[in-house]
C-alpha cells in the first residue's frame, strides 16, 4: 500500500504528522510516509539577543527544557583575528564579531562586504590556534614587544593572494614549532591575553536556553609532510585551563589526551573533535599508535573517552567515505578535497574517512575486543572569516582575502591583460564548499544539555542546509509509531537512538526508526538511506539500502534503490527543472525498516543519510552571475544532505 502524503506545506515537525500506513510483513519494502514540498518559505524571525542575568548563567539551565529533545544546530569550528592565518589573510572579526555573526546579525569580510546568515545558529564555538594565538595582531601594532621584530615588517608589507601566502609560509617553521633555535618572537603574555579574552567573550555570549557558546581552541598539528591531525577542544562549562595545549608543547595527538585527562582530574571537563580527516594523507585513522605499535585496548579507551566525536564535513571537503572505499556507493563522490592541508599534495584516501574507520573499528572489535573508532559526527565551518558560510548561492569562501571573489576561487577566469579570458586560477580553494553544519539533539539550548549529548554522541551533521534527522532501532517496534502523534517518548524507552549500541536479540531482526525533515529554505529531500557496515565471513563490508522514496516512489527491493525521482537544475538560470517527469521531492520522509540481511552475530553499525534533490553548486552560481560558462572541470551542480551518528549492533556471544 502506498503511503498517505500529508497536505503540502503541512508542519513537518514530526509530533505534529499523523499520518495512517499499511502494514508490512517480517522483511518487506521499507514502511514509509512522505510529505510533500513545504514551499521556500522564510527564514525565522531574528530576535534581539536579551539581557542574561547572573543567576541564569551560573546555573546554566532554563525551565523550558523538552524531554523529547529538540534539534539544535551550531558551528564548533570558527577562527577570528586571533587565528595567525586568519589574521594575515585579512580577517579583523573579534570573537564578539563571531558571536554576533552566528546570531544573525550582519558583520563585515575582509573585502568589505556583508556576511549575514539567513537564520541563527543556536550555538557556537570561537576555535582559534592555540599555536601563536593572538600574535599576529600584535606583530600588527606599533608599540608592542613583536611588532619591531624583523619577521613582522614583512608580514605587515604582504599585499594580494600570492605574496600573502608567502608570508604564511614563512611563519610555518614557528608554528609548527620547527625551529632548531629559540623562539625570540612568541610573546606567553600575549597568548594568554588573547586567551582570556575568548574566554571572556564565550562567557558574556552565552545566553542560557537561547544562544549557547562553548570555550574552546584549534590543536593544530600533523606529520611532517602536511598530514593533518587537527583537533578543535571543547570544555564543556566556564571551568578551562590557563593556557591551551598546542603543538609548540607537542605534537603527538595522544599527550593531547592525556593532557584532557588531567584536566578532568582537576574537574575540567573536555573534548576533542578531530577535523577535516581528509587530508591527513591516511594519519587520522591508522591502525597504530603514534610510535608506530598496533593499537590496544587502553589507546582505544582512551582515544573513545577524549574523542567521542569527528567532524566529518566541513569547507575543506567532505570526510565521510571516498570512491575508491566505497566504489558500490553511487554518492560517495561528494565534495572530495584531495589535498594535504595547507598545500598541493595530494592526501591517500585510506585512513582518511571516517566510514572506513567505522569497518576498521568493527573489526578490531571483533577480532580484538575493542573498537577505537565508535565516535559519532558533527559538521562545522572551519571558516577564518569568523563567520561560517553555509549556502551555495551566498558563499564566500573561507580565508579573508585569498579567496574572497570568484576569480581567486577558480570558478570564473581571472581578468589578465592581454590574455582570453580563458585561463581559471588552480588553488586548494577550487575543491573547497560551503559546509558544514552541526546538529545535536538535546533537551535544552544551553551548556550542560548540548555537552551532554555530544558525549553521548547524539549527534548528526549536514553540508550546510537546516536538515533534521533522528535515528532509533529496536525490538518489537510497532508500525503503529509511523502514525501516532508522538513517537518519541515510546521510542527513548523502547530502543537505541543514534550514537549509542544495540544487543542484537536471537529470533527476529531489530526495527529501525528514521525520519528526516527539510530545511524549508534549501531543496525538498530525495531520498532516505542507511548505510550499513558489518564483519563476516569475508572481512569488513558495507552496503547502502534506500528506504524512503520522495514523490510517491518505492524502494526497489532487488536493488534497495529508489527510482530517479527526475529532479534537476537549469543551469541556465540555477533553478529547479519544471514540468513533467521533474520530481518535488519531500518536506518529510519516515520509516520503519528491517535489515533483509541481518545477522545477530555479527558486529554492524548502521547510520543515516539523507539527500535533497540536487542544485546549483556555488561554482554554478558564481558563473552565473558573471556571465561566463560553468568551469568544466568542477561539478555543476550539488546533491546537499545529512548524515546520523551510527548505531552499533553487539552480537550475540
Amino acid at each position: 500500500m502506498k503511503p498517505v502524503p500529508a497536505r503540502a506545506g503541512a508542519p513537518t515537525m514530526l509530533i505534529l504528522l499523523t499520518v495512517l500506513l499499511g502494514a508490512c510483513s517480517k522483511a518487506p519494502a521499507p514502511k514509509t510516509s512522505e510529505a510533500g514540498p513545504g514551499g521556500g518559505g522564510d527564514a525565522e524571525p531574528l530576535e534581539a539577543p536579551r539581557e542574561v542575568t547572573d543567576a541564569a548563567r551560573a546555573a546554566g539551565t532554563t525551565a523550558a527544557a523538552n524531554p523529547d529533545r529538540n534539534a539544535y544546530f551550531g558551528d564548533l569550528h570558527v577562527h577570528t583575528h586571533y587565528s595567525f592565518d586568519a589574521y594575515l589573510f585579512g580577517t579583523r572579526a573579534t570573537p564578539d564579531d563571531a558571536y554576533a555573526y552566528a546570531r544573525g546579525n550582519g558583520i563585515e569580510h575582509a573585502a568589505g562586504f556583508e556576511m549575514k546568515l539567513p537564520r541563527p545558529l543556536d550555538f557556537q564555538a570561537v576555535t582559534d590556534h592555540g599555536s601563536y594565538l593572538g600574535m599576529l595582531p600584535a606583530m600588527f601594532t606599533a608599540g608592542s614587544g613583536a611588532y619591531d621584530h624583523p619577521l613582522a615588517k614583512g608580514l605587515r608589507e604582504a599585499e594580494g593572494p600570492v605574496a600573502r601566502r608567502e608570508a604564511f609560509n614563512s611563519m610555518l617553521p614557528r608554528i609548527g614549532g620547527l625551529l632548531e633555535e629559540e623562539d625570540d618572537l612568541l610573546d606567553a603574555a600575549v597568548v594568554r591575553s588573547a586567551w582570556i579574552d575568548i574566554v571572556e567573550s564565550a562567557e558574556r555570549n552565552n545566553d542560557p536556553g537561547e544562544f549557547t557558546t562553548f570555550i574552546g581552541y584549534e590543536y593544530t598539528t600533523g606529520g611532517p609532510n602536511f598530514e593533518n591531525l587537527h583537533r578543535n577542544v571543547i570544555f564543556a562549562g566556564s571551568k578551562r585551563p590557563e593556557l591551551p595545549f598546542t603543538r609548540l608543547d607537542s605534537v603527538n595527538p595522544e599527550e593531547l589526551w592525556d593532557w584532557l585527562d588531567g584536566l578532568r582530574e582537576q574537574g575540567i571537563e573536555g573534548l576533542a573533535i578531530p577535523h577535516h580527516p581528509n587530508g591527513s594523507d591516511g594519519w587520522m585513522f591508522q591502525q597504530t599508535d603514534w610510535a608506530g605499535a598496533p593499537i590496544d585496548a587502553t589507546y582505544a579507551e582512551q582515544r573513545m573517552r577524549n574523542e567521542p566525536l569527528v567532524e566529518n564535513t566541513q569547507v575543506k571537503g567532505t570526510s565521510d567515505t571516498h570512491p575508491l572505499l566505497s566504489p558500490n556507493d553511487e554518492w560517495a563522490d561528494f565534495e572530495i578535497m584531495p589535498l594535504r592541508v595547507a598545500s598541493d599534495l595530494a592526501s591517500k584516501a585510506s585512513g582518511s574517512y571516517v566510514r572506513e574507520a567505522y569497518l576498521n573499528g568493527l573489526a578490531m572489535q571483533a577480532e580484538q575486543g575493542f573498537n577505537p573508532y565508535r565516535f559519532g559526527v558533527i559538521g562545522s565551518s572551519d571558516t577564518h572569516n569568523a563567520a561560517g558560510s553555509f549556502e551555495e548561492h551566498n558563499y564566500f569562501s573561507k580565508t579573508g582575502l585569498l579567496d574572497a571573489t570568484p576569480q581567486l576561487r577558480g570558478s570564473v577566469p581571472m581578468n589578465e591583460p592581454g590574455q582570453d579570458g580563458s585561463r581559471y586560477r588552480t588553488t586548494a580553494a577550487n575543491f573547497w564548499g560551503a559546509s558544514g553544519l552541526a546538529g545535536v539533539w538535546a533537551e535544552e539550548n544551553t551548556r550542560a544539555s548540548l555537552y551532554a549529548a555530544m558525549r553521548r554522541k547524539e549527534t548528526f551533521s549536514t553540508s550546510g542546509p537546516f536538515i533534521r534527522v533522528r535515528f532509533f532501532a529496536g525490538y518489537g517496534l510497532e508500525d503503529s509509531l509511523l502514525a501516532a502523534a508522538n513517537p518519541i517518548p515510546t521510542l527513548y524507552a523502547s530502543a537505541s537512538t543514534m550514537g549509542s549500541e544495540l544487543a542484537a536479540a536471537a529470533g527476529g531482526s531489530p526495527s529501525f526508526f528514521v525520519w528526516a525533515a527539510r530545511d524549508a529554505n534549501s531543496m525538498a529531500l530525495a531520498r532516505l538511506q542507511i548505510i550499513k557496515g558489518w564483519v563476516g565471513a569475508d572481512g569488513a563490508q558495507e552496503q547502502v539500502f534506500d528506504i524512503a522514496c520522495s514523490d510517491g516512489l518505492t524502494v526497489d527491493p532487488q536493488t534497495q534503490r529508489c527510482p530517479d525521482n527526475g529532479a534537476g537544475v537549469d543551469l541556465d538560470t540555477c533553478q529547479p527543472l519544471a514540468g513533467e517527469g521533474a520530481g518535488s521531492g519531500a518536506a518529510e520522509l519516515k520509516t520503519l525498516w528491517q535489515d533483509p540481511n541481518f545477522d545477530p552475530g555479527q558486529h554492524a553499525f548502521y547510520y543515516v543519510r539523507v539527500l535533497e534533490n540536487p542544485s546549483c553548486r556555488w561554482s554554478s552560481w558564481d558563473a552565473l552571475r558573471s556571465g561566463v560558462p560553468v568551469r568544466p572541470d568542477m561539478k555543476a551542480t550539488i546533491q546537499e544532505r545529512a548524515w546520523s551518528s551510527p548505531i552499533w549492533i553487539t552480537p550475540l556471544s
